[in-house]
C-alpha cells in the first residue's frame, strides 16, 4: 500500500502544541514517514494545542467522531485503562490514525508519548 500517512492524536487537556509538533516529529524520525494530516478525537476539538500544531506542520487537522474511534479499536494495538476510564475509548491515538486512514488503513506505528501528548501513525490509501 502506498498513501497518505496520518498521525493520529491524543492528547491531555491544555496540552502545548510544542508537546504535539515534538512527538509527531519523534514519530516520523522513527518510521521515515512524511505525515500529510493530524487526526484527534472530535471530542479534543476545543483544545487550542492541535489547531496550532497542524497549523506549523502545515497539514489539515481532522476531528474524528466516538462511533468512528469505537469501531476501529479491535484493530489498535496498544490500549490504555485510565482512557477508557475518562472519554470511552481505550485507544485514542491509534483509533484516530486507523479511522482516518479508512477501510484496507494501517498502523505503521504504535502509540509513543510525550509528556502530555500521545502519537500513533498509520497509512491510508490515497483518495
Amino acid at each position: 500500500m502506498s498513501g497518505r500517512v496520518i498521525a493520529g492524536i491524543g492528547c491531555c487537556r491544555n496540552c502545548s502544541t510544542e508537546d504535539i509538533v515534538s512527538v509527531v516529529g519523534r514519530a516520523c524520525a522513527e518510521t521515515g514517514a512524511l505525515v500529510s494530516v493530524l487526526a484527534a478525537p472530535a471530542f479534543k476539538s476545543d483544545e487550542t494545542g492541535l489547531h496550532e500544531a497542524a497549523r506549523l506542520l502545515q497539514i489539515p487537522l481532522i476531528l474524528i467522531d466516538v462511533a468512528a474511534l469505537l469501531a476501529v479499536q479491535e484493530h489498535c494495538m496498544t490500549r490504555a485503562p485510565r482512557a477508557a476510564q475518562a472519554v470511552g475509548v481505550a485507544s485514542v491515538a491509534e483509533g484516530c490514525a486507523l479511522a482516518a486512514a479508512g477501510a484496507g488503513g494501517r498502523l505503521l506505528l504504535a502509540r509513543i508519548a510525550s509528556r502530555t501528548a500521545t502519537c500513533a501513525l498509520a497509512e491510508g490509501l490515497v483518495a
